[in-house]
């Protein structure tokens, strides 16, 4: 669906942030190049499931992103909507930066229909975009079993079910968010293995694993990447 090898940065980060309390889940990216070093990407702790606009969300904006289809667009920034029904709204700043395939190009490549994956700061369903791919290049992203649910108005969030291997030393609520470089891979990959919901934060576990957190969908919450950006797990 898109190339999961950018190295741009999303966001810089501040200063690092060991996570309390809430739920986390992590997304895995291939990279054909080493990542960054984590960075922080917020001073605010994370917290735990929230309402939201079909979502699971939680407060305090981080690292994250969407892909779906361009389903209208404003002065201000468009809508996408991801391939399980979840709508994302986009703001368009003036730092945000275009791409159509693999060629730079200019915030008219936003238009209605087109293909879009966006990296930028997630804030429940908002996403305030510091990248946009329009058209993204396709690539093969496999999961280690189990396909995204849908949110469904009404239905109890979440499943038992788990997939592949999660972290031994992995602990719900703990870890540090990071940003940049490392953000952007898991999140690329998370939306690749598992298509259809919105990145809301990365964090960093004690043993080099990623945990990328997924709302918007009923399963999975979290998806587990390793150290070399392949996912080997997911849970609620």
């Amino acid at each position: 669906m898109f190339s999961s090898t950018r190295s741009k940065i999303i966001a810089a980060g501040a200063a690092a942030v060991v996570i309390a309390g809430g739920s986390y889940g992590i997304v895995t990216a291939t990279s054909g190049s080493a990542s960054a070093a984590p960075t922080a990407a917020s001073s605010s702790p994370a917290g735990g499931f929230g309402s939201g606009s079909g979502s699971n969300a939680r407060s305090g904006p981080a690292a994250g992103g969407s892909a779906g289809t361009i389903t209208s667009v404003s002065s201000a920034g468009f809508t996408l909507t991801t391939v399980t029904g979840q709508k994302v709204t986009i703001k368009e700043a003036s730092a945000t930066t275009y791409e159509k395939g693999t060629s730079t190009a200019t915030s008219a490549a936003v238009t209605t229909g087109e293909p879009v994956l966006v990296l930028g700061t997630t804030d429940n369903t908002t996403i305030t975009a510091a990248e946009v791919i329009v058209q993204p290049p396709s690539t093969s992203e496999s999961n280690p079993g189990g396909q995204v649910i849908a949110f469904t108005t009404g239905q109890k969030q979440g499943t038992s079910e788990q997939v592949g291997q999660i972290p031994s030393d992995y602990t719900q609520g703990s870890g540090t968010i990071v940003s940049g470089t490392t953000a952007e891979k898991a999140t690329e990959a998370a939306l690749a293995a598992y298509p259809g919901g919105v990145v809301d934060r990365v964090v960093a576990i004690g043993n080099g694993d990623y945990e990328v957190h997924y709302i918007g969908v009923n399963w999975p919450h979290h998806i587990f990447v390793n150290q070399d950006f392949q996912v080997i797990g997911a849970n609620d």
